[in-house]
């Protein structure tokens, strides 16, 4: 079973002074629902972004399986699904971008997919053009579940969806995790996923600040996994006061 893994890997944008990542390193397993937690402008979207292959780091690499994404082979893109937080989709009938999109991804499961469309109440007619941020969102992501990567990586997934919704991308995301898959969720609204997540990293830029499972803080049965996150943001800021 393949292994995501980010290995001394810098980064900065061109127009930007200083690093985003400066020799940052973690190593993601299979079979686990992580939570890539900070405050904004920490670097978490740039993150799903090196790990997909779309962007390239100065030095160091990310690797899945034994190989860098950013050679973006056949072989390792049809592994790897990217939901970023804002997209655009198409000017077509949502069939049409089934039929168009499924074919790069071995496992996809159109049974999957209508399940997700019949639940999120949306049908295949639909023009992507003409439907809401939440809408799209909804669509986006029940083809993203069905394309059943290995890897799955998703940017603040819960914006634009109503509280229903996203009880519903809850479940089928708890529902598609399996011994093989990685899914990686970053965003600061914990509160919307900490019920399936299971593994908590918080970063820093250029650095991991916590990383622990998501039962050990359960298990203390005094503080959630929103009031961790928020318990370790204000300890970091106090370090740097002093």
């Amino acid at each position: 079973m393949g292994r995501l893994e980010v290995k001394e890997l810098t980064f900065s944008y061109k127009k930007t002074r200083g690093a985003v990542f400066r020799d940052f390193s973690m190593a993601l397993s299979p079979g686990h629902i992580y939570g890539l937690l900070g405050a904004n402008g920490t670097g978490k979207s740039t993150m799903l972004y090196l790990m997909s292959g779309l962007l390239t780091p100065q030095s160091g690499r990310v690797t899945y399986n034994g190989t860098d994404v950013r050679k973006r082979l056949p072989s390792t893109m049809s592994e790897i699904f990217i939901v970023p937080d804002e997209f655009e989709l198409p000017n077509v009938t949502l069939k049409h971008y089934i039929e168009t999109n499924h074919v790069f991804y071995p496992r996809f499961s159109e049974e999957d997919m209508n399940t997700y469309l019949d639940v999120f109440n949306t049908h295949t007619d639909a023009k992507l053009s003409e439907l809401s941020l939440g809408q799209r969102k909804k669509i986006f992501m029940s083809f993203a579940m069905a394309t059943h990567t290995r890897v799955l990586l998703m940017d603040e997934p819960t914006n634009g969806l109503d509280i229903l919704s996203k009880e519903q991308f809850r479940t089928f995301l708890t529902k598609g995790r399996n011994e093989e898959s990685i899914f990686v969720v970053a965003t600061h609204q914990v509160k919307d996923i900490e019920a399936v997540l299971d593994h908590i990293i918080m970063i820093d830029g250029t650095r991991i600040i916590a990383e622990t499972d998501a039962d050990s803080i359960r298990r203390e049965g005094k503080i959630d996994l929103e009031q961790y996150y928020k318990d370790t943001l204000k300890a970091k800021e106090g370090s740097h006061e002093k």
